[in-house]
C-alpha cells in the first residue's frame, strides 16, 4: 500500500542526500517517480546535497497544485520526492495526502521540523498530522561543543537572531553581514551561544577551544 512518509531532521543531517539516494533506488527498479523542492540552497528547480550531489527537481511556489500536476501527467507516476517540505503550504500536504489515498502513489517528504525559534513550520505541523510515518533521521547533526544538535539557530555575522520572517534563504557558509544558519543543542540555542559567540568569549578568557571555523 502506498504511503506518505515525513523523513525529517536538523539542517545537516543528510535529508537531502537520502532523498537523492531514494529516488535512485526506486528508479533503478523501473519506477517512475517526481522530484520537488522549494527554495533549495542551489537556486530554482534543484535538489542538492551538501556533498555535492544535484539533480533537477520541480519548483513548488504557492500557487503549485500537486494533484492537478500530477495526475495531468500523461504516464503514470510511482512515487514523488518532496524535498524542503516544511515550506509547502498545509494545503499543499493535503494534496499529496490525497495522491497517496486516492491514487496508491507513494510520497517520500523530507524536511526540517521547526524554524529558527523553535516553532513548528505549518508544512511540518500538518505533515506531522498526516503522515503514515514521521521518520527522524539517524544521523545526527553536531553542536560546536559535541552534544547532539536539536534546534536551527538563524545568524547575522555569526550572531543568533530571534525575529524576522519565518522563511528567509540561507546557509552554513553565509559571508560577512549575510543571513546564515547554524544547528545548535537546546542549551546553546537558549543561551544564543553560536560557534563565533563562543569562539569569542574563549579568547577573551584566555583559553583554547576546538571549534569549526
Amino acid at each position: 500500500m502506498a504511503e506518505l512518509v515525513f523523513f525529517s531532521g536538523t539542517m545537516d543531517c543528510g535529508k537531502s542526500t537520502l532523498a537523492l539516494q531514494l529516488d535512485h533506488n526506486h528508479a533503478a527498479r523501473g519506477r517512475r517517480g517526481l522530484i520537488f523542492s522549494r527554495n533549495d540552497r542551489a537556486g530554482s528547480d534543484r535538489l542538492s546535497s551538501r556533498l555535492g550531489l544535484e539533480v533537477v527537481a520541480r519548483e513548488v511556489d504557492d500557487d503549485t497544485d500537486f494533484w492537478s500536476l500530477v495526475t495531468a501527467e500523461p504516464v503514470p507516476v510511482d512515487y514523488l520526492v518532496c524535498d524542503e517540505a516544511q515550506f509547502y503550504s498545509p494545503a499543499q500536504v493535503e494534496q499529496l495526502a490525497r495522491l497517496v489515498d486516492e491514487t496508491e502513489i507513494d510520497v517520500f517528504a523530507f524536511g526540517i521540523t521547526a524554524d529558527f525559534r523553535t516553532r513548528l513550520f505549518p508544512g511540518s505541523a500538518r505533515l506531522i498530522e498526516l503522515a503514515d510515518r514521521v521518520e527522524v533521521l539517524q544521523v545526527e547533526s553536531l553542536c560546536w561543543c559535541g552534544r547532539r544538535a536539536t534546534h536551527n539557530a538563524r545568524t547575522v555575522d555569526g550572531r543568533m537572531v530571534v525575529e524576522g520572517d519565518q522563511v528567509v534563504v540561507g546557509d552554513v557558509d553565509a559571508g560577512s553581514g549575510e543571513i546564515g544558519y547554524e544547528v545548535l543543542c537546546r542549551r546553546h540555542h537558549m543561551r544564543r551561544m553560536t560557534t563565533t559567540v563562543a569562539r569569542r568569549l574563549a579568547t577573551q578568557d584566555g583559553l583554547a577551544l576546538d571549534l569549526p571555523r
